[in-house]
């Protein structure tokens, strides 16, 4: 497959960095659509090279953009300044797209945090996409932080928004080895292991805002979620399923971790992506 990067400028000037994946010859086209991909918490989109492998050897454009504070983008490492300009960076990201694959449908594809954003980006843009792909979206956490400790956050939230903490995340809590494309966090100097207090909490509101909300989500969405997730609540994505019926596709991965693309059942989860963005 080809490989670009560019630049977009987001609603603050900042500029984010996205990489474009597409067929790697001209007599194969981009025919099917553009997914424009959302990372999580500390990593960045080239770590879903693999995944947009697939994707492209389909017929499908992929743009993963680099969130502010992630990757190649610039801004504090893990601070998210607000989830609305967040949001309106999803909405650039997508006018990009239909500038430069007119008329072909678009989908928006978020793991984790970015599950996320892509989630709020539909219902609170309501841009004119074929589908949303949420993989173990951070609606809630698959863990309770201390009521303490979130109190001492909101104060801190508001006299040093950006004072960066660990996320604690180790790399054996994301996905089992065995998958022979894993693309691995240890020894990357793009991945981190940083958020701040606001964007922690920026983050938790919006999946608490999307979950009350997603009955509002009028295009299809494919679900997916691991039993076994560590990091994200598989109960909240199940929640959002009901809530929505026939219009969600949830497949619950028994026994998954929390990157399903990277877990020892990457294939079949990749399957289950293309044969849904091909209905």
């Amino acid at each position: 497959m080809k490989r670009l990067e560019w630049e977009l400028v987001g609603s603050d000037g900042v500029k984010l960095f996205v990489r474009e994946w597409k067929p790697e010859h001209d007599l194969q086209p981009v025919e099917r659509g553009v997914v424009c991909l959302l990372h999580g918490m500390g990593e960045h989109g080239d770590r879903y090279a693999h995944v947009a492998a697939r994707l492209t050897a389909e017929g499908f454009a992929v743009l993963a953009m680099d969130q502010q504070g992630h990757g190649r983008t610039a801004g504090s490492r893990g601070h998210m300044p607000s989830v609305e300009k967040t949001v309106s960076h999803v909405g650039k990201l997508l006018e990009a797209a239909s500038e430069r694959y007119p008329g072909l449908p678009r989908y928006l594809y978020g793991h984790s945090m970015g599950g996320n954003v892509v989630l709020n980006a539909a219902l609170r843009l309501k841009p004119d996409i074929q589908g949303v792909i949420a993989s173990s979206p951070w609606l809630r956490l698959a863990f309770s932080p201390p009521a303490v400790q979130l109190w001492v956050g909101r104060i801190i939230s508001r006299v040093a928004p950006g004072l960066p903490q660990s996320t604690g995340l180790k790399p054996e809590q994301l996905y089992r080895p065995g998958y022979p494309h894993v693309s691995p966090i240890e020894g990357d100097p793009l991945n981190h292991t940083r958020i701040t207090v606001k964007t922690f909490l920026e983050i938790q509101s919006a999946g608490e805002w999307a979950l009350a909300h997603i009955q509002q989500l009028n295009i299809p969405l494919l679900l997916l979620h691991g039993s076994a997730d560590q990091v994200t609540s598989y109960a909240a994505s199940a929640q959002a399923a009901v809530k929505l019926g026939d219009r969600c596709r949830f497949i619950s991965w028994d026994g998954g971790f929390h990157e399903l693309h990277n877990d020892v059942d990457a294939e079949r989860v990749i399957d289950s992506i293309i044969e849904w963005l091909k209905r």
